[in-house]
C-alpha cells in the first residue's frame, strides 16, 4: 500500500490555464493514454461553463467545485477485539483532492446518454453549486463520520 511516485514533482501545469490541478484532472480522465482526447473533452467542458457563467472564469468555477467537493473527514475500517469500527479521521490535503477528483469523474461516468464534455460541465457547474452526484456523496461521506463519531475515539 502507499506506493511512492514522482508524478508530483513531473506534474506540469496546463498549456491553456496554467493549473495544476487541471492537468492532475485531465489525467485522470484520460483513457489509454489519450491524453489529447482527455484535454479536448476538459477544454470543451470549460467552455460551456463559460457560456453559463459570465461573470467568473470558467477555470475558477473549476477550482472551486473541486474544492466544494473535497471531503475534510472520512470514515476507516478499524479492527477492534475481533469487530470491526467505522471510525471517523480527518482526511489529508493530498487524498482530499484525489478523493474530489474520482468522485466527479465516477458521478460522470455514470451519466449515460451525452457527450462526456457535457457531463463533465454540468456535473461541475453542479459541484459548484454545492449540488449533484459527487457533492452528494461528499455529504454522505460526512454523514457516515458523524454518525460514527462514537468511536472517534479509536482513531490512531
Amino acid at each position: 500500500m502507499g506506493r511512492i511516485t514522482a508524478s508530483k514533482k513531473q506534474l506540469k501545469p496546463d498549456p491553456v490555464h496554467n493549473s495544476i490541478l487541471a492537468s492532475k484532472f485531465i489525467n485522470n480522465l484520460m483513457w489509454d493514454g489519450k491524453k489529447t482526447a482527455a484535454q479536448k473533452v476538459f477544454y470543451s467542458a470549460l467552455d460551456i461553463i463559460a457560456e453559463k457563467i459570465q461573470d467568473k472564469p470558467a477555470i475558477d468555477v473549476f477550482h472551486q467545485a473541486v474544492d466544494n467537493v473535497k471531503p475534510n473527514i472520512e470514515v476507516r475500517s478499524k479492527r477492534v477485539g475481533g469487530a470491526s469500527y467505522q471510525v471517523p479521521m480527518p482526511v489529508q490535503k493530498n487524498r482530499q483532492q484525489s478523493l474530489a477528483i474520482r468522485w466527479i469523474l465516477l458521478a460522470i461516468r455514470d451519466k449515460k446518454g451525452q457527450p462526456t464534455h457535457e457531463k463533465l460541465a454540468s456535473e461541475l457547474l453542479s459541484a459548484y453549486n454545492r449540488e449533484g452526484t459527487a457533492f452528494t456523496k461528499r455529504e454522505n461521506v460526512h454523514r457516515m463520520a458523524d454518525a460514527n463519531k462514537a468511536f472517534a475515539h479509536f482513531a490512531w
